[in-house]
């Protein structure tokens, strides 16, 4: 008997579909993708064969070669082997179902490929994500303006809830150490749970224990809610660079991430401002105040504006063939299975996270993250040292005047975001064209994560470490504060171009783990920070602010010079033996 054509048809179809959901699972998998391969959508005009043997490979999967001849690497190839969202057939089912905790009240609409937002709602986005690390600890920490504000207010502290200047440093110390180690599991519940769960559960944290911070009574509690309410705000630090890397392809990720630090920039631009004023004017509790309405407002903005835009992943079918399974086990077996999962359940998402860190054995995260951090290191003495030398004798400036003379360092941080970041993408393009790299497929040009690591990088490790020295010394000798702020200016635009460039490249290293890449950033450069509270103010009080600055600039001078000159040389080597280590 002929078969039935409407029943081949259908079969056809069915097989079809079951080839491309297989497809897709791939693109969607956490792990990488091969590192000789690349995946293509069709084009519009060609049709969509009826039978996944007449070819459906050749025109899902090219074949892609470096210029070089060897296979490439996850970060070779078009912008680099990002991982590509999941295309429904129905393009208008992402709207239908909005990911995300609430997702049904955003304003804004959820898209397939997040790369093919309007540049108006990137740059939207971008402002929302920038404005979540004006206020709570982003990708970059020195600008955050709950940190200032505790230095702003720390006398008032000290006396009000009456302990020493040690004891409350503490609270900035365990703060940031707080804003260290968090990160690795939001970047990890981000990857999971998806970019806009994370950020609503975590606001709303951050408000309730910068409320109960405003409320202490005690320098215990103060300093518990100052660490929990760190650990909360800090998943703008890894899962902000990752909500970048996920809208903005390559040639414009380095522009799009100095614009996001715009965003954690306004910290040490007003915090000290208005928290200098708000010290003044109603004590200490009101900085905290401040931090809980404006908290409040970025969770209003993030709850109906700002959508999922993590790639879609194809959907598992395993839930529901284990329904099936489940109704006919026994009450032990049942038991057996919950414990299990519950297991499974708690090693996914707070053992696992930790994992994260072994990529440090990877050169070029290792030397990235190490650059990063020796450059914060001596960011966060500066800070220090402004606060403990203005307001000393000869200067004896109170808190708002203190305050605004961290605005020259804010505006040379402000200045490397705005031209630094359009720099680096130029130096980017300029050397692909170079050396004639393109995609043999796409025709696009092919950027490599080394290649921000050009005349950018040695200008900012001596413009910084320069910075830093002129400062040490006119500020020891008492000099007119414009100089040690035109010293604080060029260090704060030196030291900007290694913090956008570093995390720019650790998304690009790790292109399908980019919140990962960053969350080891901050674990890194936050415990620099934390040790520097800890150590900075005896050590200036021991030995000076000049030769204190002095060390801290020879230190970061040698090593971010042996960084990038590491990665200069031998980037490409380490870059493909990354590759291939991360499948």
């Amino acid at each position: 008997m002929p078969p039935d054509p409407e029943k081949t048809e259908a079969s056809s179809s069915q097989q079809w579909k079951v080839d491309k959901n297989q497809a897709t699972t791939k693109l969607g998998d956490d792990s990488y993708a091969s590192s000789n391969t690349s995946i293509h959508e069709p084009d519009q005009d060609t049709p969509v064969p009826t039978n996944p043997s007449l070819g459906e490979k050749s025109h899902r999967i090219s074949r892609q070669q470096t210029t070089d001849g060897t296979p490439g690497s996850p970060t070779e190839g078009n912008d680099i082997d990002e991982p590509q969202p999941v295309l429904d057939e129905d393009p208008e089912a992402g709207n239908r179902a909005r990911r995300g905790l609430f997702g049904r009240f955003g304003i804004i609409p959820e898209v397939q490929n997040p790369y093919e937002y309007p540049n108006k709602t990137k740059w939207a986005l971008t402002l929302i994500v920038a404005l979540a690390g004006a206020g709570a600890p982003s990708a970059d920490r020195y600008a955050h303006i709950g940190r200032t504000f505790d230095i702003a207010a720390m006398s008032d502290i000290v006396e009000d809830l009456k302990t020493t200047n040690t004891v409350a440093n503490l609270s900035v110390a365990f703060y940031m150490l707080s804003m260290s180690i968090f990160p690795l599991w939001w970047s990890a519940f981000s990857e999971h749970l998806g970019r806009r769960t994370v950020y609503i559960i975590s606001f709303a944290l951050f408000v309730v224990f910068s409320v109960l911070s405003a409320v202490s009574n005690s320098i215990a509690m103060f300093i518990a809610m100052r660490v929990l309410g760190g650990g909360a705000a800090a998943s703008v630090q890894a899962v902000g660079a990752g909500t970048i890397a996920d809208i903005f392809e390559v040639h414009e990720r380095g522009q799009a991430m100095g614009i996001f630090y715009l965003g954690p920039l306004l910290g040490p631009l007003l915090a000290p401002i208005i928290g200098g004023g708000l010290t003044e004017g109603f004590g200490w509790q009101s900085t905290m105040w401040f931090l809980s309405i404006y908290g409040a407002a970025v969770w209003v903005m993030i709850f109906f504006c700002l959508p999922e835009t993590l790639a879609r992943k194809a959907q598992e079918t395993r839930v529901a063939d284990n329904n099936g399974l489940a109704r006919t086990a026994s009450r032990a077996t049942s038991i057996s299975c919950k414990t299990k999962q519950t297991g499974v359940v708690l090693r996914k998402y707070f053992i696992e996270p930790l994992n994260i860190l072994t990529y440090l054995r990877f050169p070029p995260i290792l030397l990235t993250v190490s650059y990063s951090a020796l450059t914060f290191g001596s960011l966060f003495v500066l800070n220090v040292s402004i606060q403990l030398a203005f307001s000393s004798p000869p200067y004896n400036y109170g808190a708002i005047v203190v305050g605004l003379l961290y605005l020259a360092p804010s505006l040379g941080y402000a200045s490397a975001s705005i031209f630094g970041g359009r720099w680096i993408d130029h130096i980017m393009h300029r050397a692909a064209q170079k050396a004639n790299r393109r995609d043999p497929v796409t025709g696009k040009w092919i950027y490599l994560p080394e290649d921000r690591m050009r005349e950018n990088a040695y200008l900012s490790a001596t413009l910084f470490p320069a910075g830093l020295v002129v400062y040490g010394w006119t500020v020891q000798n008492g000099l007119h504060w414009a100089i040690c702020s035109a010293a604080t200016l060029c260090f704060g635009f030196g030291a900007m171009l290694v913090f956008g460039a570093a995390t720019t490249m650790l998304t690009e290293f790790m292109p399908k783990r980019s919140s990962g890449g960053v969350a080891i950033n901050n674990f890194v450069r936050n415990i620099f920070s934390c040790v520097g509270a800890v150590v900075g103010e005896p050590m200036i009080s021991a030995m000076g602010h000049g030769w204190s600055l002095t060390l801290f600039a020879l230190v970061a001078w040698i090593g971010g010079n042996a960084c990038i000159w590491s990665l200069r040389r031998f980037g490409p080597k380490w870059r493909r033996e990354l590759g291939e280590k991360m499948g």
